[in-house]
């Protein structure tokens, strides 16, 4: 399986020039051949990829966009692959309609493939290049690992990035292990298993508010336009958040990693994040926490090590069901973190929520999806008629 390894670089000035430049050819002709297309598709026609090529070359030949040969037209060429797989993924209605690049918000990089560089004796050099790239290796690649795709990218902080594209061998199933696992998310705990375990929230946020309200500050004091002083202080707040989400994507690497590993099977719940953070005042915690890339974690590690990741209904009231009994209370206030069953089982809110939300995802993996545990009234004798499904507070 391919894997993306990613490393830190440090390029003299005349590399980051000649990447500076490449990027902005790269927005350039993205955004020419999107406008293009836009403008075909208004007049019912469509515009593919070669026909985009051909273009390339011909604005090439124009003086107004001579510059465009300054650069590697590798980097130039996968702009255009890479619009056509956004228009695909468009007409698939899987995405929206692509969207032109900005110079200041827009992602900066640059897809080079092995015509464009030479990686040899652990030395990587680009098209245009007469020196190899000053890479930090953090990590061994892959013995005997020959990259197929390099992508060079900067991010807001001002920090350069390497990433090569290589077949790694140890990806692959993992043995097979007979444990399952329900995870509930949270705010108090990251997550809680249901095995009882509670993972701390480490609130990466929280712990550099202060340094970035100040960098804040600062930048909210520079002048309006594109100074240099305002450059430098909007790099300043980019650094603080660089920080923060570095913080937290290694430790949900490690959290997910090790569940992964550990379990065959894992249940998760359905979270609809994008609606959840519009309530002011949980927004910035819930963005803290990272659920969606929690998840997004576990379903790529699951794909690679041959494991599954179960999400259930979103709707599922997985706190107010005693998992003991299945006695379903009909209010579960969030200030309630302990409580007692009628049929006489304390329970820990959050431990009993992913107990249910395993409960319930392997019976949906065995009788099919959408199905749910038994559910009864607060006496003990089960529905005979159900009602409406209200959201969990």
């Amino acid at each position: 399986m391919k894997r993306a390894f990613k490393y830190r670089f440090y390029p003299t000035d005349a590399q980051a020039a000649e990447l500076s430049r490449t990027f902005g050819c790269v927005r350039k002709v993205y955004n020419l051949a999107l406008a293009a297309r836009t403008q075909a598709w208004a007049q019912q026609e469509r515009v593919n990829y070669n026909q985009t090529s051909a273009m390339l070359t011909a604005w090439k030949k124009t003086e107004e966009l001579a510059y465009l040969n300054e650069v590697s037209c590798v980097p130039l060429q996968q702009a255009l692959r890479h619009l056509q797989v956004a228009f695909t993924h468009f007409f698939a209605k899987r995405a929206g309609y692509p969207r032109f690049k900005s110079r200041k918000k827009s992602r900066k990089s640059a897809e080079y493939t092995t015509s464009a560089f030479r990686f040899r004796d652990g030395g990587l050099t680009l098209a245009k290049m007469a020196e190899p790239l000053a890479i930090v290796w953090s990590r061994p690649l892959p013995e005997g690992a020959s990259p197929s795709t390099v992508t060079v990218s900067q991010d807001a902080a001002g920090r350069w990035f390497v990433s090569l594209l290589c077949e790694d061998p140890s990806v692959g199933p993992l043995p097979a292990a007979g444990a399952a696992v329900g995870v509930d998310a949270g705010l108090d705990h990251l997550v809680t298993l249901s095995t009882g375990e509670k993972v701390a929230n480490p609130r990466h946020e929280r712990r550099d508010r202060e340094r970035l309200a100040k960098a804040q500050r600062d930048l909210a004091r520079k002048a309006e336009g594109d100074g240099a002083n305002r450059r430098k202080a909007r790099r300043r707040v980019a650094a603080v958040h660089a920080r923060i989400a570095d913080r937290r994507r290694d430790h949900l690497h490690k959290l997910t990693t090790r569940l992964v590993r550990e379990n065959q099977t894992i249940v998760i719940e359905d979270l609809a994040v994008r609606n959840m953070v519009k309530n002011h005042g949980l927004a910035r915690a819930i963005s803290d926490a990272a659920w969606w890339e929690l998840r997004n974690m576990l379903e790529y590690k699951a794909r690679w090590y041959g494991r599954e990741v179960i999400a259930i209904d979103r709707w599922f009231p997985s706190s107010k069901m005693c998992s003991a009994c299945g006695t379903l209370r009909d209010k579960m206030p969030l200030n309630v973190r302990t409580w007692t069953c009628d049929c006489g089982t304390t329970h820990d809110r959050d431990v009993n929520a992913a107990k249910n939300i395993l409960a319930v995802g392997l019976t949906a993996s065995v009788c099919g999806a959408g199905v749910r545990p038994q559910r009864r009234t607060p006496g003990g004798q089960p529905a005979t008629k159900q009602k409406p499904l209200q959201r969990e507070p």
